[in-house]
C-alpha cells in the first residue's frame, strides 16, 4: 500500500557494536549493523539481498559497496548501492553515491557526487592517479 516503506532486510547476522573498532576490510551476507568505527571498506555481494545500515554513532573510514544501503551516520569514502541507498536525516557521505535508488531526508549531507547508476551497470570509478598512468602520444593517434 502507499505510504508504507518496505523492510526487507530486518534480520542482522554481522553486528558492529557501539564500543568496536574493526580495524580492516568487513565482507558480509545478509544483515549487517555497525553502532562502532570501521577503518576499512564495507563490502557485500552486489547479487546479494544483502543490507547494511550504520546508525547515527556509526562510522566507516573506507568505501562501502552494499546493494541495499540506510545510511545516519558517518561515511569517509564512496557509497556504491547497487539497488537502494536511503539516507536520514544524520547522514553524512565524504565522498561519492552512486545508486540505483535514492531517498534523502531533510539533513542528510553529501560531499561529492551524486551518481545514478541503473540496475546492473557496474560504477566507472574513475581516479586521478590511474588518468595520470595512461601516457597520451599524439604520434601515435595518427
Amino acid at each position: 500500500m502507499f505510504g508504507q516503506k518496505q523492510r526487507r532486510h530486518s534480520v542482522v547476522d554481522t553486528l558492529v557494536g557501539s564500543n568496536s573498532q574493526v580495524n580492516g576490510d568487513l565482507n558480509f551476507t545478509g544483515g549487517c549493523h555497525i553502532d562502532g568505527t570501521v577503518k576499512g571498506n564495507v563490502s557485500a555481494a552486489s547479487d546479494s539481498n544483502s543490507a547494511l545500515s550504520i546508525s547515527e554513532d556509526g562510522t566507516v573510514e573506507g568505501g562501502v559497496n552494499v546493494p541495499y544501503v540506510v545510511l545516519n551516520g558517518i561515511v569517509r569514502g564512496d557509497v556504491v548501492a547497487s539497488q537502494r541507498v536511503e539516507l536520514g536525516p544524520t547522514a553524512r557521505v565524504i565522498g561519492n553515491v552512486y545508486y540505483n535508488l535514492i531517498e534523502m531526508a531533510i539533513g542528510a549531507e553529501i560531499n561529492g557526487k551524486l551518481v545514478h547508476q541503473p540496475e546492473g551497470q557496474v560504477p566507472l570509478l574513475e581516479t586521478k592517479d590511474k588518468r595520470a598512468e595512461t601516457p597520451v602520444s599524439l604520434a601515435s593517434a595518427t
